[in-house]
């Protein structure tokens, strides 16, 4: 597959994926921003900002769950590229950079979510 195919452009507000979804890609930020955030109703929390180099759907591309959260495209003209499960695999087993980049990922995600929880829980 050409890599021209494998890239997406949005503008700002544009919803790259919902939550609840169901989705095996994984996506990099080429160009601009995206908010990974959970969605109630008319309310929207944003739980973070990505940029330039960052990625995000590592969670269903690995499981095949659904979406833990909605990714909304946070400025003009932001590009993703989005990175099938097929290719994913490829790349974690000939790569072991990228899965370490990826674990590593994870865990800090893990952690920050692992203290937020503790916070609000233990006020």
């Amino acid at each position: 597959m050409a890599i021209e195919k494998c890239i997406n452009e949005f503008d700002v507000d544009d919803v790259i994926f919902e939550e609840g979804s169901t989705g095996r890609e994984l996506f990099v930020v080429l160009e601009g921003k995206v908010d990974i955030a959970k969605i109630n109703g008319a309310s929207k929390t944003v739980i973070v900002t990505l940029g330039k180099g960052e990625f995000f759907g590592e969670m269903a591309v690995i499981d095949g769950s659904a979406r833990s959260a909605t990714a909304i495209s946070a400025a003009p003209n932001t590009r993703v590229m989005r990175i099938n499960h097929a290719r994913f695999v490829y790349l974690v087993s000939q790569q072991p950079a990228f899965a370490l980049m990826i674990m590593d990922a994870l865990s800090r995600r893990l952690r920050a979510s692992n203290a937020v929880t503790f916070r609000t829980a233990n006020p």
